[in-house]
């Protein structure tokens, strides 16, 4: 009877070790690291500063939680993932260069083209010379006198 629980035991703690081993072994994590995790995403609370950046209690939970997964042998780009999977899109100061993303990295450039070509084809149209109507017709024997008598007069 004794035996058969004593193997019982044995068996459960066979059967428990594989998990407990596969753990990642906690590593000392830098704080640079966290630094440059923290500079990618926005704060729930100050959302104009990123965690890095913000001095509320949130963001200093948040540093936390990084410095804890990245202590666990966590990947950077783990870490990222787990607070995009919180919190969503919204969280990445940076929104990512895909689908429809690109849309705001793109938006500026196409402006600014779009703007070039405006004021390119704006300044061809203004300075582009333009036949005159009809040249002034020379002056009149009537008209050289009139001016030459004004002329007079005025001296």
């Amino acid at each position: 009877m004794m035996l058969r629980g004593l193997l019982g035991v044995a068996v459960i703690l066979l059967l428990a070790a594989p998990p407990a081993l596969a753990q990642h072994p906690a590593t000392h994590v830098g704080e640079q690291a966290v630094h440059d995790i923290a500079a990618q995403l926005r704060c729930v609370v100050c959302q104009n500063l990123s965690v890095a950046d913000s001095p509320s209690e949130m963001a200093s939970q948040m540093r936390s939680v990084i410095r804890e997964r990245l202590a666990t042998g966590e990947r950077p780009d783990q870490v990222v993932q787990y607070f995009v999977d919180k919190y969503g899109e919204w969280i990445l100061l940076a929104p990512r260069r895909q689908g429809f993303n690109l849309l705001v990295w793109a938006m500026p450039g196409i402006a600014l083209a779009v703007g070039l070509a405006v004021v390119g084809i704006l300044v061809t149209r203004w300075t582009r010379r333009r036949p005159s109507a009809a040249a002034a017709p020379p002056p009149t024997a009537a008209m050289r006198e009139r001016i030459r008598r004004e002329m007079e007069r005025e001296t």
